[in-house]
Parts: structure tokens; sequence; C-alpha cells
């Protein structure tokens, strides 16, 4: 276990009291609510996600409408928040609520996780927040609170570390306000315990709390994770024009950016006699070629080198789908990826 300060949730809380962003899923502790912003803030910032949080609950108010969701309306509401599969998690997840529990969360953490796209830390901050359950959520805000608050120099793989730190943090939650408290975690790695070179330890409540800050080891906690060199793949993306249409292929549900639409593409670099040659082969009978900048675009653990060929043609093979440029904005799904091209 590691040693950290029963000091450290009255602190927290009275801080948190006085900084507390006014974020729109605080207003109530629906779980609802919780659920949906936390999945929305895996791997998005709080401004990006704002926006798309509330322009989603318009559409989609409560966990039975989303049940009832087209999937492809979802995938559009989704668009440019990337990690598709989360927006099909939560489809799948608000079914299985509704035809297994009435369409009321599980209340506490063991029912919650699981649930299929609810891991350790979602689990944790809506059992939490909107139960009061004696349960952490441990994100990476969380970590670097609590490693350099305990003094965490030595490198521990991910998983371990997250786990001693949510043992350690049961062991101090405070009786009363553990969903605030459980916020006020988030909070301060979010605002002010921010990572190397940015920590306003100035301003931080505990600073007198903080073994690091003692040390003088701020800058080296919590300790760097060796990061495994992002795979390189070259993709030729192929925008076919005919008659003011543009062809479209909806890609397999499984696997990356399962099924989002997609300019036609082949995973390899080609020159612009062999992109006229390949749109040939899908019988589009190509009459003349652009080739646009190449663009790079970045997953969590790939890099793909992209080129782009604006080809217009003179058939429309029903190997694509045919939409015009409104259409296809308006009303289909269409990833970063491909999307950045609309406008090159």
């Amino acid at each position: 276990m590691l040693n950290i300060t029963q000091k450290l949730p009255h602190a927290l809380l009275n801080w948190y009291d006085k900084n507390a962003r006014p974020l729109p899923w605080r207003a109530d502790r629906l779980p609802y609510h919780v659920w949906l912003s936390e999945i929305m803030l895996q791997q998005t910032g709080v401004e990006t996600v704002i926006g798309y949080y509330r322009r989603f609950l318009e559409e989609v108010p409560s966990i039975e409408v989303l049940a009832e969701t087209d999937e492809q309306r979802l995938l559009k509401l989704w668009e440019g928040l990337g990690y598709y599969s989360r927006a099909l998690n939560l489809k799948k997840t608000a079914g299985l609520i509704v035809r297994e529990h009435g369409g009321r969360f599980p209340d506490t953490y063991d029912q919650l996780i699981k649930l299929p796209g609810i891991g350790p830390y979602t689990a944790g901050a809506i059992a939490s927040i909107c139960f009061e359950e004696k349960v952490p959520a441990v994100d990476g805000n969380v970590v670097r609170v609590i490693s350099r608050v305990a003094g965490i120099y030595e490198s521990i793989s991910p998983s371990v570390l997250k786990k001693t730190i949510a043992e350690s943090l049961t062991l101090i939650y405070p009786q009363k306000r553990r969903g605030d408290f459980t916020q006020s975690l988030m909070e301060l790695g979010a605002t002010v315990c921010l990572p190397r070179g940015n920590p306003k330890c100035g301003i931080c409540p505990i600073e007198d709390l903080c073994k690091a800050n003692k040390d003088n080891m701020i800058a080296h906690c919590p300790p760097k994770q060796e990061r495994k060199a992002k795979k390189q793949q070259d993709i030729s993306v192929f925008i076919l024009i005919c008659d003011r249409l543009l062809a479209v292929r909806r890609r397999k549900k499984e696997g990356l950016l399962g099924g989002m639409w997609e300019f036609p593409n082949i995973a390899e670099k080609l020159d612009s006699s062999q992109a006229m040659e390949l749109a040939a082969q899908w019988n589009t009978k190509p009459a003349s070629i652009i080739k646009s900048d190449d663009k790079i675009h970045l997953f969590t653990h790939i890099q793909w080198n992209m080129t782009c060929y604006s080809i217009v043609c003179h058939a429309k093979p029903n190997a694509f789908t045919w939409l015009s440029l409104s259409s296809l904005t308006e009303s289909f799904a269409l990833p970063t990826a491909f999307r950045m091209f609309l406008t090159a």
C-alpha cells in the first residue's frame, strides 16, 4: 500500500468547493449523464467534449432513447470525437440496461463493471459520483496526483500502478461526499497537478502533503513509461467524383474505425498513374486526376501517411455508395482521417 495521508480528503474537498469548474455533467448526478461524459472524455479534452455532450443530450436525452437510436445517426453525432467503438458500445450497453435492468443503471461497482464498454475507471466514477460508493476512479490525472503525493519514483507497469493507487485510496475515502472526493482528485490533476514542466505547485492545496514536492522530484514523477513507436502505414485515398456525386463505402464493424464510412482507399502508396489504373479496375471509367497534399493522421498505435487523389469519373459502379457532398456531410459519419481531404 502507498503512504497517503488521511488529511488528503479534507484538504481537497475544501479546495474543490471553491475551484470546481462548472462542467455541464456536474449539474446533476444522473448516472446516464456521468456515464456519457466519462466515455466522451476518454482520449478527448474537456473543452472539446462540452459541445459534443450538449448536442448529444439534445437528441439523445435518455438511456431509453439511446437504446433505440439508429447506429449511423449515433456515429454521426460522434463524428470528430474519434474512437468510434465508444459510441457503438454506448448503444450496446444502453440496450442491455433497458432490457435487463428496466432502464435503471446498476448502482454498485461490481454490477457496473460487468457492462460492455465500462472498465474499472468508468465503473468507479459512476459508483462513487452517482451512488456514493467507497470506490476510486483512477485515470491518468489521478495517477499523476497520487504518484506525486506518495512519491512514486520507480517505473511500475500502468496496470499495477492503477490497482495499487485504487487500493490505497479506498483506505482514506471519506464517510461523506465520496463522489466529490473522486471528482476533486480528477479536478486537481486536470487543472493544477499538470504533467511535467507545467505543474502549478504554488497554488496546489496539498503542496505541503506532497512527497515529490518536498523531495524536489515533481518533474520526475510519475516515472516515464517507455512508449512504443507508432506503426507506420501508407494509405492512398480516392475521392471519386461522377455527376457531382462522391463514392464512399462502409468499413467493417470490427477493427479500426469500425462501422464508419470512408472514401475508397488502399493500404499502399500509389503514384498518379497507379491511382488511375486502380480506379479503372473499379470500373469507374476515370477521366482526370488531381493529387492533394499528403497528410498524416495519428491513431493511438498507428500513423497513417496519406496520399489523396481526386478523380473525375464517367461511371458509378454499384460497389460504392454515391452521395452528394451535402448528404455526406450532413447525414453520414465520416472520420476525420478522410473528412480532412474535403477541405484540402
